[in-house]
């Protein structure tokens, strides 16, 4: 089982006895494959018909699928109203349906992404990030972890909002600034091997962070908050405002400058 998914998966293959792993996959595969649909059916023309229809879109077809694949299992979800019974069930899907609707919906960009992601018993065990512009899906277990740095550090910040935090990093460490739009691109750069440091303190929910980092552990990469602290989800309060996700040899030198 490999952790790189093409894009052109077929869904209907899926049944209820598939394993997490790769209903994670499939499923975030699929719904990029419905937003590249709604994006090439509808146009640029309008951003904010586009990105309602993006959201929605992909929301449908996710809640769809885990209502059928996983009928027991509660789901939060940025597109849907939360389901309290998460807070006492031992199994939760978090999921994104399209995160960065900005630059899905600007054409051109592919730095967008559909975030799946099952926490189990405290833990985040499963997770897959689709990255439809580039035709990739990173999935758990199996991620292969990024080649060797090159010499210079090189730094994911946002495309409108650097956080003040990621500027400090990235001038104690020299970095080359990679601007690039949803969380999910950006800790996929990382895992990728296309950049080594993540850094976000603008505010964030559950789930813009849950599947990113479950590949990100799987591919060996640290994940933190910002003051090193564990990553906690299944919240009452999907708040989680801050995000560290780099190489395991710049962590300690990276929360060092932050704190």
């Amino acid at each position: 089982m490999t952790g790189n998914y093409p894009a052109t998966d077929i869904i209907e293959d899926l049944e209820p006895a598939a394993d997490d792993h790769l209903v994670a996959a499939e499923l975030a595969a699929a719904a990029g494959r419905r937003l590249l649909e709604i994006r090439s059916r509808i146009g640029f023309a309008d951003a904010g018909v586009l990105r309602a229809a993006g959201d929605q879109g992909a929301q449908d077809l996710l809640a769809s699928e885990l209502t059928r694949l996983r009928p027991n299992d509660p789901v939060l979800s940025e597109e849907a109203r939360d389901d309290p019974a998460r807070l006492d069930s031992s199994r939760v899907w978090i999921i994104d349906p399209l995160d960065g609707t900005r630059e899905f919906s600007e054409e051109g960009r592919g730095d967008w992404a559909v975030h799946v992601a099952l926490w189990m018993n405290g833990e985040l065990e499963v997770g897959a990030v689709a990255l439809p512009g580039r035709g990739v899906t990173l999935a758990t277990p199996d991620v292969e972890a990024p080649q060797p740095a090159p010499a210079r550090v090189r730094m994911v910040v946002s495309r409108t909002r650097p956080a003040a935090e990621a500027s400090r990093v990235a001038a104690a460490l020299d970095a080359q600034l990679i601007p690039l739009g949803s969380a999910g691109a950006k800790v996929s750069a990382v895992v990728l091997g296309d950049a080594d440091v993540y850094v976000h303190s603008g505010g964030q929910f559950e789930w813009d962070s849950a599947a990113p980092v479950a590949v990100a552990r799987a591919a060996g990469l640290h994940a933190s908050r910002i003051d090193g602290s564990r990553l906690v989800y299944n919240r009452a309060d999907p708040y989680l405002p801050d995000l560290l996700v780099c190489r395991m040899e710049l962590a300690e030198q990276v929360l060092a400058i932050i704190n």
